[in-house]
């Protein structure tokens, strides 16, 4: 079947606002689909399955990239098990069934390097996943997106879809999360050596004004506090030393010593929208004769959904058929000190940072193997030295 898109192919980017999706949308708009569709939360509740169908009965896209995802950090995940593998199978469920039985040409899922197991061998490659016990911390988000990257495999075994999932690692980039509470380890710590120089420099002015734009909780005395740029001074002090944040220093958790990867979030977006255009499921599996005669094609080349050709494991000479998704990053890593000294240049800051290694570090080592992203063709183009550096820029930007 003809599953190519052309620059008036209607395109849904689910989670269009956020990190990953806003990127890819941005990038699609750059190589000329202008033919996009997008939701947000409040336009459209994606656990919602009536909703779902209602959208796709009156949009009708021709391809969708679901980037869409309940998400959050060690304690959010902790805190709400329950919530995070029904919300996100929910999504998944709603968007990947009704993608099908509206005919949608190609979708790509979005999925997550935590789906592998803890102590995964490095770099994990694809062929890691399922061999072992998962980080129990993540484990629900993580077995709501390997169900999601198996929705896919099935639905292309068993109707000849072609649906890809992809596996980013660290994302950071334009429209990142700066909120203390919830951010990823580098926009918190970018923000943190921030304010801890504009303490010193006594810059009020500036520390109100971040404070205004992202408002800070913390607890104290078993009362919590949300605290913005009107509090007073003192408070603000108070707020931010609980997350280590004082005159000139900075204290992180950990050693310092993990070494984790990172992926400009543009750079995965062009990877996602390369993947999009460029990449079958029949180049995964790397079958030159996998084909739409394998599951049996109506003469308009589209997929025959009561045709019994080829269904599943049905032809053997498939054989097992599995980690078909793609890992995405760069297969470089650095740890976590050698981070806060990029983020500490591109701020400017001649304080210290201490690293509070009573606190937890979590997994050590969480590189990926990149080999099949590479022999798709496509590599990243943004190092990590000069992400940091324009990730800082965007972040004074966000803050005008």
């Amino acid at each position: 079947m003809n599953d190519a898109l052309d620059k008036s192919s209607k395109i849904y980017v689910a989670g269009h606002r956020g990190l990953v999706g806003s990127a890819i949308w941005n990038n699609l708009r750059q190589r000329g689909y202008q033919n996009l569709v997008g939701r947000t939360h409040a336009e459209l509740d994606l656990t919602d399955q009536v909703a779902v169908r209602k959208f796709f009965d009156q949009e009708q896209p021709d391809a969708v990239v679901l980037a869409a995802a309940f998400v959050g950090g060690i304690m959010a995940n902790s805190l709400y098990r329950a919530d995070f593998i029904m919300m996100n199978m929910k999504i998944q469920c709603n968007v990947i069934s009704e993608a099908y039985a509206h005919g949608v040409k190609k979708l790509l899922f979005l999925g997550s390097t935590c789906i592998y197991p803890k102590n995964a061998p490095q770099p994990m490659k694809e062929d890691a996943l399922l061999t072992s016990p998962l980080e129990y911390t993540n484990e629900e988000y993580a077995i709501a997106k390997i169900a999601g990257l198996k929705m896919c495999e099935s639905y292309n075994l068993q109707y000849g879809t072609n649906y890809i999932a992809v596996m980013p690692t660290n994302l950071y980039g334009p429209n990142d999360n700066f909120h203390l509470e919830n951010s990823h380890v580098m926009p918190a710590m970018m923000r943190k050596i921030y304010l801890a120089k504009l303490i010193n420099d006594k810059n009020w002015q500036a520390i109100r004004n971040d404070m205004n734009k992202r408002p800070v909780q913390f607890s104290d005395r078993d009362q919590k506090f949300t605290v913005d740029g009107s509090a007073p001074e003192e408070l603000i002090l108070k707020a931010l030393a609980f997350y280590g944040i004082y005159d000139n220093k900075v204290v992180l958790w950990g050693t310092g010593k993990p070494l984790r990867e990172f992926l400009w979030s543009e750079d995965m977006a062009d990877a996602s929208v390369h993947v999009l255009l460029n990449v079958n499921f029949s180049d995964i599996i790397g079958m030159e004769k996998y084909s739409s005669v394998h599951f049996g094609t109506s003469t308009t080349g589209n997929v025959d959904r009561n045709s019994s050709v080829g269904r599943g494991g049905a032809i053997p000479a498939l054989g097992e058929i599995r980690n078909c998704h793609i890992n995405m990053g760069t297969g470089k890593e650095l740890t976590i000190r050698q981070l806060s000294e990029l983020v500490v240049k591109a701020v400017g800051f001649t304080g210290t940072v201490e690293f509070d290694a009573s606190k937890p570090d979590g997994t050590m080592r969480k590189l990926i193997d990149v080999t099949k992203l590479h022999s798709l063709g496509w590599t990243h183009k943004v190092e990590i030295e000069d992400g940091v550096q324009k990730l800082f820029e965007w972040y004074q930007q966000s803050l005008a």
